[in-house]
């Protein structure tokens, strides 16, 4: 598994202080930038990396995408059109210009279907050379697979659990399963976004001989990958999919704006069904390119391609019988990144995937924000303490919840980076927008949220931070769990760890919590935590309506 997280650093909302749009020079030590490039059959992308090793993390600190369309091949000989390697030339020498003003120490390059089927394909990798000094590496559509599975991996917790992943390029379909360990399937199918619709597509609106002969040449040609891939599952697996690519992520956009009226930001997590699906695909088998380039959420030249990107899917998700897929906005270029960092030792051991993602992006984070980790620990270790000794007697949450408080008590103290002055409501805006990973929007939202409400006021419905949640389960946990996040806080308030453990004693008949405090020595009086619990204690006590009482013992910690 791979043990290391992937951070986007794209952007950051108005009311953030400028300066945190940059991380401290202090955890730049070290630090190491990469640029990768996917040479792609619909477009280039690049994707500029700032590696910590130390972490080990990175972070996206640039993009840059040209759509010029490698698989408009002529149709007569099969080779990249001059016009084509024309506008491929020009878009990495610019890809070239942004890495090297970044201070990229190296320049990776992956070119996938278009070069590798092209009969002039390495004539246009020398030429690629010759004009630009960039060396492009043509990778084989199961390394192509391979590497779009570690990139998936940065981002997503598999929880050991079986995962189908799926990537939808403009020559080729990729299909991967694995469960965060070694891949048990890789495969490379030659259907692609492009390829179909340059070969496949004359009618607009497509007719419905076409359709119907595109939806029955694609299923036949996922077949034997599909059936690979089902020879891979275990009796009484649950099969998850996870879908990358730009083909998909246009229609979870589409499909959020009409569903949800707005587009979470980060995509990543976002879910959407095959009935869905079938609806969007029925819709847009209708419209002609001018409508449905018209179709909110449809980016630059998609809408040539996205009725047959969208079959592939669709057929896919039949074929596997599987109703729902989720969104990750990591794929072949964090892949490549998660490769070079293999390769050159920065990830100690090869034969693991993925640690833990969710954590591992919190702490970075908390490095990024300059969290004094020490005391966060500790306020985490009492958060956890207290929410496993009152679940089920005064709340009902379990696992996931917990980890939700867990990253909350970590980062709750991150807005010191902005400003001591309201640091609570700093707090929710880092994590807000800081692109943690392994988390879906609405528990993203939790967690600052929580963090947001740690100290000064309780959560209010006329709070813009409450109202962004929109699950009201996860309201009513921020309601029920902010409550123990303000007494963890208190406990360690002169953040040395005076106090050491905590232990509750629930008299039922009395409606009252006892809390008894161990302390580092038994000459310390903790004042300033007992003052500061009797302070933060209200809102506890008005949430679970019970009398908060706490107890210093006197006998001293076991070391």
């Amino acid at each position: 598994m791979i043990d290391l997280i992937c951070e986007s650093q794209e952007s950051l909302p108005v009311p953030v202080l400028p300066s945190v749009g940059s991380e401290p020079s202090s955890d730049r030590r070290g630090d190491r930038i990469l640029a990768a490039i996917d040479v792609g059959t619909n477009s280039i992308h690049m994707a500029v990396a700032r590696i910590q090793p130390s972490i080990p993390a990175f972070t996206i600190v640039a993009r840059e995408k040209a759509t010029v369309r490698l698989g408009d091949r002529d149709k007569t000989t099969g080779c990249l059109t001059r016009e084509a390697i024309d506008r491929a030339i020009e878009a990495l020498k610019r890809c070239k210009e942004i890495a090297k003003s970044l201070n990229a120490e190296e320049i990776v390059a992956v070119a996938t279907s278009a070069v590798r089927e092209a009969p002039n394909g390495k004539d246009f990798l020398r030429e690629i050379e010759r004009e630009t000094e960039l060396i492009v590496d043509l990778i084989s559509g199961q390394e192509e697979a391979r590497r779009i599975y570690l990139g998936v991996l940065s981002g997503v917790e598999f929880g050991n659990q079986p995962h189908v992943i799926i990537d939808i390029g403009g020559g080729s379909t990729e299909l991967v399963l694995g469960d965060g360990h070694e891949p048990r399937t890789l495969s490379s199918t030659k259907i692609g976004a492009v390829r179909l619709t340059s070969e496949m597509v004359n009618t607009d609106p497509i007719s419905n001989s076409e359709f119907n002969y595109l939806q029955a040449y694609v299923r036949g040609m996922l077949e034997r990958s599909v059936g690979e891939l089902r020879a891979q599952i275990q009796p009484g697996e649950e099969i998850h999919m996870i879908g990358t690519s730009g083909t998909i992520a246009t229609l979870a956009t589409i499909h959020a704006r009409e569903k949800l009226g707005v587009v979470p930001a980060p995509l990543n997590g976002y879910q959407f069904s095959l009935p869905d699906l079938r609806e969007i695909v029925s819709r847009l088998r209708k419209l002609n390119n001018a409508e449905r380039a018209v179709i909110p959420g449809m980016s630059d030249r998609r809408s040539e391609i996205i009725m047959a990107g969208a079959m592939i899917l669709q057929e896919a998700m039949a074929l596997l019988g599987l109703e729902n897929i989720t969104i990750c906005e990591r794929a072949l270029r964090e892949g490549v990144i998660v490769d070079w960092m293999l390769t050159h030792g920065l990830i100690e051991d090869r034969l693991r995937f993925q640690g833990s993602v969710r954590q591992r992006s919190v702490i970075k984070i908390a490095h990024k924000y300059q969290v004094n980790l020490a005391h966060s620990e500790r306020v985490a270790n009492f958060a956890l303490s207290l929410f496993d000794q009152t679940s089920k007697i005064l709340h009902p949450w379990g696992t996931a919840e917990r980890e939700l408080l867990w990253a909350a008590a970590i980062l709750h103290n991150c807005g010191h980076f902005v400003s001591h002055s309201a640091h609570h409501k700093h707090s929710y805006y880092l994590i807000r927008y800081g692109d943690l990973l392994g988390y879906t929007e609405v528990e993203i939202e939790t967690i600052a949220n929580l963090a947001r409400y740690h100290r000064k006021s309780t959560p209010k419905k006329k709070h813009d931070s409450y109202r962004n949640i929109t699950s009201k389960k996860h309201r009513r946990v921020v309601d029920q769990l902010n409550p123990i996040l303000r007494l963890a806080v208190a406990l360690d308030r002169r953040q040395i760890g005076a106090v050491q453990h905590v232990r509750c004693d629930y008299n039922q008949v009395a409606q009252e919590l006892h809390l008894h405090l161990q302390t580092d020595r038994p000459d310390n009086d903790c004042a300033l935590e007992l003052w500061s619990l009797d302070l933060k204690k209200l809102a506890f006590e008005t949430q679970f309506g019970v009398k908060l009482v706490p107890v210093l013992d006197a006998v001293a910690a076991v070391v």
